[in-house]
């Protein structure tokens, strides 16, 4: 199992990819950035569902932000099933809110405060970023478990994995970078 802390048992800041055992529908196929990992819980954002019909421009409008300077490349995505319709955003960490932002590594960190889709639709925002719908969340052991009974492949997250990956083909890109092949994977996953 990858850690990004070999100290730590938690994978604040890994990707969790959805195998073929996961078992549940809602995340057949996904890729999730885990945001905290703790004994109390985990919480993470799907990264590979894109927001039908949602554009961040329609967004702002919608949450009468300050007038687009530039069109910032903000993709709106599926978080999860928990909050629909609370926003997360996943960003470079190269920005921070004092208290509303969570730094979850040197590369990454996420808010969930609107101060950030202001400065964002100001061009005063971080470098990359994308806005999440929902999130994704698991109570204490939850997570262990459902590692342990193989529904979760997990991996370090990287920028270009993150950012500058296409969302239908981040999956299978998270699967070739452990080695992987697509069609390898089958639902009745063993232990050795």
């Amino acid at each position: 199992m990858f850690e990004t802390d070999p100290s730590s048992p938690f994978l604040d800041g890994a990707l969790l990819i959805a195998s073929p055992a996961i078992g549940d529908p809602r995340f057949e196929g996904s890729v999730i950035f885990l945001c905290t990992h703790s004994d109390q819980g985990a919480m993470g954002l799907v990264l590979n569902r894109t927001a039908q019909g949602i554009e961040f421009p329609d967004l702002a409008e919608q949450l009468k932000l300050p007038r687009i300077v530039r069109n910032p490349e903000v993709p709106v995505l599926i978080g999860g099933p928990v909050e629909p319709s609370r926003g997360f955003v996943l960003h470079s960490s190269d920005y921070a809110l004092d208290r509303a932002t969570l730094r979850v590594n040197d590369d990454f960190a996420m808010t969930g405060n609107v101060d950030v889709l202001r400065d964002l639709a100001r061009g005063r925002g971080p470098r990359r970023a994308m806005l999440a719908l929902g999130h994704s969340s698991w109570g204490p052991g939850q997570l262990e478990q459902e590692l342990k009974d193989c529904a979760w492949l997990t991996t370090e997250a990287s920028r270009e994995i993150v950012f500058a990956t296409q969302p239908e083909l981040m999956w299978s890109a998270c699967l070739s970078r452990l080695g992987i092949e697509p069609g390898m994977l089958h639902a009745a996953a063993g232990r050795a």
